[in-house]
């Protein structure tokens, strides 16, 4: 809503109105709602579903709050953004997972600490801060100096990637990916040897 409609609205609710909804109009029922516009909508959705009311509006050749209630009201469609994820999987991808998962769940009915047996890991991106804090950072000065100033803390352009491995204890092994390292299957098996190492020194139940 506009600032001068929200400003309306709440001087009636300051008088006394409980309603929200809009007060009926005199005059002419307006037909930009009949079937004839509402099919005419549906296929241009049809067609191209991501059209905005406004071009739907001046294709069919009627107003803007007309498409609007004709979209809302009598097609129960409401406009949504596409989520971000990571990637976007096949079918025999996803019914894969799915089999993977479910084979786990099982085994965690049959042995309740199948899931503390578990190791997994990831990989990020890991930037370069200035750790000190406000405190850290003062220091003792004579009666008339200089105010001291310190830059707010802030991303630098320093950046490493870090591999983290970690059971349901904790991170067992993690080490820093080298400037110009390729991660391919040979980097993969040397990250493995080091976590085998880790795991016979950290968790050697």
């Amino acid at each position: 809503m506009s600032r001068t409609q929200c400003f309306e609205w709440y001087s009636r609710f300051k008088t006394g109105r409980t309603s929200i909804d809009e007060d009926p109009r005199s005059g002419q029922t307006s037909m930009s709602t009949d079937d004839a516009h509402i099919n005419a909508i549906h296929d241009l959705i049809l067609q191209n579903c991501r059209l905005t009311i406004r071009e739907i509006a001046e294709d069919v050749g009627i107003s803007f709050g007309s498409c609007q209630a004709i979209l809302t009201e009598k097609l129960n469609m409401h406009r949504v953004a596409a989520k971000f994820v990571p990637c976007v999987f096949a079918e025999d991808q996803k019914a894969n997972r799915v089999n993977i998962s479910q084979e786990l769940l099982d085994r965690v009915s049959v042995d309740e600490n199948f899931l503390k047996t578990i190791i997994t890991g990831d990989r990020t991106w890991v930037y370069g801060y200035d750790v000190k804090t406000k405190a850290q950072s003062s220091q003792w000065v004579g009666q008339g100096s200089p105010q001291l100033k310190r830059a707010r803390m802030s991303r630098s352009n320093l950046k490493v990637m870090l591999v983290a491995l970690f059971d349901w204890q904790g991170v067992i092994h993690y080490e820093f990916i080298p400037h110009g390292q390729t991660v391919n299957k040979e980097f993969y098996v040397a990250v493995l040897k080091h976590l085998r190492e880790a795991v016979c020194r950290k968790r050697p139940q």
